[in-house]
């Protein structure tokens, strides 16, 4: 019998909280968060030094959360701060090599969560699934 459609929410919202454990649980392993994590491939990327404002709009997140995310980031060594050539009342966050090293291990982490999600989604028709999920907004 197929589920009704309160039961299916529920199990994708069963569904998304397990996805986000594994990830969390994968990411403490190396000292980082799923938010951490995020920054920090955010700015790795970027490969340059990024204002705080810059990072809150690409990250779709509101400034204060990223000056604290910055904050603990930077208590961990893993970006600095560094002042903005173009605006001396602006500072830019950029990771330093620990923070790249960590977050390469990270990457390697996330990228074994993914393996095993994959796995778990053998048999099923991605491009349906893909579909659905993306109706959902």
């Amino acid at each position: 019998m197929p589920a009704g459609a309160d039961e299916t929410m529920f199990l994708l919202m069963h569904a998304a909280g397990a996805i986000e454990k594994r990830l969390e649980d994968a990411l403490g392993g190396v000292g980082l968060s799923l938010a951490k994590f995020g920054a920090l491939t955010f700015l790795v990327r970027a490969g340059e030094p990024l204002s705080l404002s810059e990072c809150a709009a690409k990250m779709t997140c509101v400034r204060s959360n990223i000056t604290q995310l910055v904050d603990r980031l930077e208590a961990d060594g893993l970006v600095r701060r560094v002042d903005n050539p173009s605006d001396r009342r602006g500072v830019m966050a950029a990771a330093t090599p620990l923070g790249v090293a960590r977050q390469a291990a990270g990457a390697k982490l996330v990228d074994e969560v993914k393996s095993q999600f994959a796995k778990t989604l053998s048999g099923v028709n991605r491009d349906e699934l893909t579909r659905a999920l993306t109706a959902i907004k």
